[in-house]
C-alpha cells in the first residue's frame, strides 16, 4: 500500500478541507496519515479512519513558534515512510519540499489562500518577506499543485507559471444526511424569532463581526449566533456586554464540525461578510457560504467577486453594499420580513448543494493522485 503523510499547522480538529482530502485518499486506497499540532485549548479529536498525529509544541505563536513547527515536522517526515508528502498551505510547504528531494517522494502542495496577502503580514513587511522569498523559491518548482478559486489558481498561475488545479472547499453530501437542526429552545430562543448566524473557524479583523453586532440594535425579534474563534473574539464580547446585547447576540466559541452544522441548520440567515481589506480576503471563497448551501440557509454577503459568483449563479441571498451597521440592519430587516424570497432562496440551496459538494469536487483529486499508486 503506498504511503501518504498529510500535514498542516492547525490542530486538525475543525480543518475540514483537509479530513475530506485524507478521506478522499483513503478511499483510493493510500495509507494516509495526518499531522498537525496540539494546542492547550485543542477541542478533543474526534475518531477518523485514518492515522492522525497531533505534536504538542512549546511555543504557540510568534516566530519561534513557526522555526519550532518547521523543524518537528521536518524531522517527524524524515524519520517516517511516505511515498507521496501533502503540504497545506506555505507555513508547512519547506519541510515538505526539503523531505521531498531527500527521499524522491512525490510532493502536493494545497494552497488554502493567498498566504503571504493574510492580515497578520500586511502589517509585519519584515515577516511578509520573509514567506514570500520562501514562496517565490519552491512555488516555481512544484508539478502539483491544488487551491480553493478560480482567483488565487489564476494568480498563482501568472506569478509562478505553475498549473495550478481548482479544488473547492464544499462539503460532502454525506455530511450533511439526516443531520437534524439544534432546538431553538436549547439556547432559549423565544418563538417567533428569527434566527441569523456568522460562524467560521477564522472570526478575525475585517470579517464584519463588530458592524453586524452593532447592527443588531436596529434589528427586530431576531437573535445573532456567533459561531467559531478567532481574533476578535473577546473584543465581540466585550462589545455585548457593554452593549447590553446578551439577549440578542450569543457567541458560542468553537464546536466540533457535527455540533457547528446542526447550529448552522436552525438558522434562517447566515452571514459571510468579510472585507475588501487585502487581496487575500478580496478573492477569498469562504467554507461557511458553501455550509450555508448545504444547511439549507440562505445567505447575505460582502459582495467580493468569488462569493458573489456563487449567490447569483444559484439565487441564494443577496449582497451588502456597505459595512455601515444601519445599512446591514435595513438589510436583514427587508430579509427577513420577506417569508416568500426567503423560501425561494432555500429552495435554492437544494439545487446548489447538488452541485457545489465534494463528491464531484473530489474528481481532480482522484485525477492527479491516481498517478502515483
Amino acid at each position: 500500500m503506498k504511503k501518504v503523510i498529510v500535514s498542516v499547522i492547525n490542530d486538525l480538529s475543525t480543518d475540514q478541507r483537509v479530513h475530506k482530502v485524507c478521506s478522499t485518499l483513503e478511499k483510493l486506497g493510500f495509507g494516509v496519515t495526518l499531522v498537525g499540532r496540539k494546542q492547550r485549548s485543542s477541542l478533543p479529536l474526534s475518531a477518523r479512519s485514518y492515522k492522525t498525529k497531533r505534536m504538542f509544541l512549546l511555543f504557540e505563536k510568534g516566530p519561534i513558534f513557526y522555526a519550532e513547527y518547521q523543524l518537528r515536522l521536518f524531522f517527524y517526515l524524515l524519520f517516517h515512510k511516505a511515498d507521496v508528502l501533502v503540504a497545506n498551505d506555505l507555513d508547512t510547504l519547506w519541510p515538505n519540499y526539503r523531505i521531498s528531494k531527500l527521499k524522491s517522494a512525490e510532493l502536493v502542495y494545497d494552497s488554502h489562500e493567498l498566504f503571504c496577502e493574510v492580515p497578520e503580514l500586511q502589517n509585519n513587511p519584515k515577516k511578509k518577506n520573509i514567506w514570500k522569498k520562501l514562496e517565490r523559491k519552491i512555488f516555481p518548482n512544484l508539478k502539483y499543485v491544488f487551491t480553493v478559486n478560480n482567483s488565487i489558481a489564476k494568480i498563482y498561475t501568472d506569478e509562478y507559471k505553475v498549473d495550478v488545479k481548482v479544488v473547492r472547499n464544499v462539503p460532502m453530501l454525506s455530511s450533511f444526511n439526516g443531520i437534524e437542526a439544534q432546538k431553538r429552545e436549547f439556547l432559549g430562543i423565544l418563538d417567533g424569532y428569527k434566527v441569523i448566524v456568522l460562524q467560521g473557524a477564522g472570526i478575525n479583523v475585517d470579517r464584519g463581526a463588530e458592524e453586524v453586532i452593532d447592527a443588531m440594535q436596529y434589528i427586530n425579534n431576531a437573535v445573532l449566533l456567533i459561531i467559531g474563534g478567532g481574533d476578535v473574539i473577546d473584543r465581540l464580547k466585550g462589545m455585548v456586554e457593554q452593549m447590553k446585547m446578551s439577549n440578542t447576540v450569543r457567541i458560542l466559541g468553537k464546536m466540533p464540525f457535527e455540533a457547528l452544522i446542526r447550529h448552522t441548520a436552525m438558522a434562517d440567515l447566515g452571514l459571510t461578510l468579510d472585507k475588501d481589506t487585502n487581496v487575500n480576503y478580496k478573492y477569498s471563497l469562504p467554507n461557511k457560504l458553501f455550509d450555508y448551501i448545504h444547511a439549507g440557509v440562505p445567505v447575505l454577503a460582502s459582495p467580493l467577486v468569488e462569493i458573489k459568483n456563487v449567490i447569483e449563479e444559484y439565487e441564494i441571498g443577496t449582497c451588502i453594499d456597505s459595512h455601515d451597521p444601519k445599512h446591514i440592519a435595513n438589510k436583514i430587516n427587508e430579509i427577513l420580513k420577506d417569508e416568500n424570497k426567503l423560501q425561494l432562496w432555500k429552495k435554492n440551496t437544494k439545487i446548489a448543494s447538488e452541485k457545489l459538494n465534494w463528491e464531484i469536487e473530489e474528481k481532480q483529486l482522484v485525477q492527479v493522485y491516481s498517478k502515483f499508486l
